[in-house]
């Protein structure tokens, strides 16, 4: 078994323990290290956004002072949910590594595909209502104006 996968794989099997989450594990990896670590604890900190891939980039985040984490691989013990992917390409990570596939995520209960099938226009699982849009543009557009900032 691959290294960094068999650490992904044990942070997943703790909550089999500790119930903090879905048996769910991830690491991030740097130049062959393990810079950031995490598994699921949606239930411990009453947290839906604390799944093992987000928990990891967090913490390879904090771990290198940066919120750029190009030049690392993420492993993680389950394909990532569309959340997880998402915070994946905003990291900069290039490559993900998983062990499990959303079918057997779902065959154990969980419900990614409710949302693949809501990004593709399936259901209605969700209302998406622009207001106010004349109001809120204003700050878009002194950001654009602004000397100081910082894409991301």
């Amino acid at each position: 078994m691959n290294e960094f996968m068999k650490q992904a794989d044990a942070l997943a099997r703790e909550n089999l323990i500790t119930n903090n989450g879905g048996p769910f594990g991830a690491v991030v990896v740097k130049g062959g290290e393990i810079v950031g670590r995490g598994n699921n604890h949606v239930l411990a900190n009453n947290d839906p956004t604390a799944h093992a891939e987000v928990m990891a980039i967090r913490d390879a985040c904090k771990n290198l002072e940066t919120y750029d984490l190009a030049g690392c691989e993420l492993y993680t013990s389950c394909q990532p949910c569309p959340m997880c992917l998402s915070a994946t390409i905003w990291a900069n990570i290039k490559k993900v590594y998983y062990g499990n596939t959303a079918d057997d995520a779902a065959e154990i209960g969980f419900r990614d595909q409710d949302i693949y099938d809501f990004i593709r226009g399936k259901n209605q699982m969700l209302e998406l209502i622009q207001i106010d849009r004349d109001a809120t543009i204003g700050t878009f557009h002194d950001f654009a104006d602004k000397q100081d900032k910082t894409i991301y």
